[in-house]
């Protein structure tokens, strides 16, 4: 048991780092609320100090609000309605014994070690370019128009991207999960006769509850963030503006430095607010 000597030192030793974590973090939000409250428009000479609330009332009240809440709650939704359910097959599938299951393995994990803005470039480039791309040339193959999926499924094509990247992350937690699971029981089940369908419905999606709500809960912390795509492949046209990319259009596109803080305040907020919701439904999952 720690005496209260050691516990003191153990406190006094992680000081140092826990300051340096605070400061990181803290310095930046506190110069966003200050500049949140101000007129400050550096490209036009703009320093108007004290202007109170109407930036949070500009930036809520604007038509663009609530269509890119819309719009992120879409994407995340549809990202993580993906990656769940492509995840547990994929994990149910590398759980299976196979030749080359190391290698299958490793490749199924890699995308989720490309960058996002790598990983966009190449969906934009290589698979879904209207002229050259391989679902290009795949729809001439099977004697259909090509589709320009950036064009005419923006938000569609956003989600693909950002699945394709996040699904491994998905089906490594899975699978972790899977495996840990009592093969006694579903050699018990399957002597009984039960059939596939029954053993995975009422053993193990019962068991990989808290694992899909871990994963449901960091993807959705990470999701609401997403830019590198959107700037990669639309820009923010065609209704994939998030509320992530409609503060950096205030900030750099208006050259607006308060409108753009008191949108990032509102973004933490609303974000904190979701991360607190789901925080309380991964406690209530792991403890029951």
């Amino acid at each position: 048991m720690a005496t209260q000597h050691s516990k003191s030192a153990a406190r006094l030793m992680m000081a140092p780092a826990v300051i340096f974590l605070l400061g990181w973090m803290l310095v930046p939000l506190i110069m966003t609320l200050y500049f949140s409250f101000l007129d400050y428009r550096p490209m036009r000479g703009v320093f108007d100090c004290c202007v109170g609330f109407s930036n949070y009332e500009r930036f809520v009240t604007s038509s663009s609000f609530l269509d890119s809440i819309v719009t992120t709650l879409i994407m995340v939704g549809g990202i993580l309605l993906i990656t769940v359910i492509g995840g547990i097959l994929l994990a149910l599938l590398l759980d299976q014994p196979f030749w080359g299951q190391g290698v299958v393995r490793i490749l199924v994990i890699a995308p989720f070690f490309v960058m996002p803005t790598v990983s966009a470039l190449v969906w934009k480039n290589m698979f879904m370019n209207p002229v050259n791309g391989l679902f290009a040339h795949l729809f001439k193959f099977l004697g259909l128009p090509p589709i320009d999926f950036l064009t005419e499924a923006p938000l569609f094509s956003i989600i693909l991207i950002v699945s394709w990247q996040w699904l491994p992350f998905a089906t490594l937690i899975l699978l972790t999960a899977i495996q840990s699971l009592d093969s006694e029981q579903l050699e018990a089940a399957e002597m009984d006769g039960a059939p596939v369908l029954a053993r995975f419905f009422y053993i193990i999606l019962p068991h990989l509850a808290r694992a899909i709500t871990v994963v449901v809960l960091i993807q959705t912390i990470f999701l609401l963030s997403i830019f590198a795509e959107i700037f990669v492949t639309t820009n923010g046209a065609f209704g994939t503006r998030t509320l992530t990319y409609l503060v950096y259009q205030r900030v750099l596109e208006s050259q607006n430095i308060g409108l753009g803080s008191a949108g990032g305040i509102i973004a933490v907020i609303l974000a904190n607010i979701v991360a607190i919701f789901l925080m309380r439904i991964v406690g209530k999952n792991l403890d029951a």
